[in-house]
């Protein structure tokens, strides 16, 4: 199975490279973007045919390596096939 996890900084941590994306878009002239959260996004290919147990597993892995939970949330979500 295909899931994907996004990871993110936490609304109340700073994001120097988020801000530093919004800048250089003012600079090129797109003067309508207000705040860039960067994050990072994982694709991983888990072997499994349930769903829920492939997902719960995914969280784990996200919980205990892909995000640093002190400053950043994640997102989990099984792709269909």
């Amino acid at each position: 199975m295909k899931v994907e996890v996004r990871v993110y900084p936490r609304p109340d941590v700073l994001d120097p490279q988020g801000k530093a994306i919004a800048a250089a878009l003012a600079r090129l002239g797109h003067g309508a973007v207000r705040d860039v959260r960067a994050g990072k996004v994982f694709f991983l290919e888990v072997e499994g045919s349930d769903a829920a147990s492939v997902e719960r597993d995914s969280r784990r892995m996200a919980e205990e390596l892909l995000a640093n939970t002190v400053i950043e949330g994640y997102d989990v979500r099984v792709l269909p096939s």
